[in-house]
């Protein structure tokens, strides 16, 4: 299995986006709105709508074959 540069960069910001839906679910503490001046800020949306796309970029890590 070859994990592109691209794939990596993706589980990152996909991890990381979790984080912050574990500190929502858990603590009601959304940290990139905290950190950005509000959920409605462009830097914030700006963040979720990248932690969405690396989602979907990591649905591809779903099907890749791998190494037994």
């Amino acid at each position: 299995m070859s994990v592109t540069l691209l794939q990596k960069i993706a589980l990152v910001v996909t991890i990381i986006g979790a984080i912050n839906w574990g500190l929502i679910g858990l603590f009601q503490f959304d940290l990139v709105a905290w950190l950005f001046a509000g959920e409605t800020s462009i830097v914030s949306r700006t963040i979720y709508t990248l932690v969405g796309i690396t989602g979907l970029i990591n649905i591809g890590l779903l099907f890749a074959p791998t190494e037994d």
